[in-house]
This record gives structure tokens, sequence and C-alpha cells, in this order.
């Protein structure tokens, strides 16, 4: 798993979370959480789209066991991943937003770019 940031959970509970996060953004295109959290969210969903470029049945099955929605799978291998065929990654983007009312996180907004 990329990064070692352990968010404040245990590790069952952080990547149900992670797999949700990565799942939501690839469908909507952009979700708006903690900086930390999108940081994290960043190398899953570029390791996805990395995997679906090449489309084979290995990769169809590894970002089927990733992402929670087959809806979305399918949606990553037909339409996200050809856009990003001549990028070497970099597929997000973080938008730092300001501190979070309440308890003050510093809180980013992610997005496909």
């Amino acid at each position: 798993m990329p990064g070692t940031r352990k968010l404040g959970r245990p590790t069952d509970q952080r990547l149900a979370m992670l797999r949700a996060m990565v799942t939501f953004l690839l469908e909507k295109g952009r979700i708006e959480t903690t900086v930390a959290r999108a940081k994290e969210v960043r190398s899953m969903t570029e390791k996805m789209i990395t995997l679906s470029k090449e489309n084979t049945l290995h990769n169809k099955r590894q970002v089927y066991a990733f992402v929670t929605k087959e809806a979305v799978s399918k949606k990553l291998f037909d339409e996200i991943a050809p856009k990003y065929l001549e990028r070497n990654g970099g597929y997000t983007r973080i938008i730092r937003t300001g501190p979070r009312r309440g308890d003050a996180a510093e809180m980013a907004i992610i997005e496909l770019i």
C-alpha cells in the first residue's frame, strides 16, 4: 500500500474509507476532504488509473477488487483511462481550501485533471 499515514483508524477501517473515497472520486470527478486523506486518495487513484490504461484481465481483476462499484470500474476502463494514455502519472490535482470550521483541520479539494 502506498503511503504510511494511519489517519487515526485501524487498518480495516482505513482501507474501507480509502476504497470508498477512490470510488467516489472516480465517479464524481472531485471530492472535498482533509489534506492528509487527499494525499492518500491521490496515490491510490493514480494506481487504479495506471492499471486501467492497459486493458488486460489481470488489471481488470485488480481494479474490480479495489473499486467498490462495478459501474465505476467500467467507467474507469472505458472513459477515464483512455483520456490519460499519453500521460505518465499526475492524473489528480489537490487544491487546499483552508481550515475546516469546527476543528480547524486543513481542507482540500482533490479532482481529476
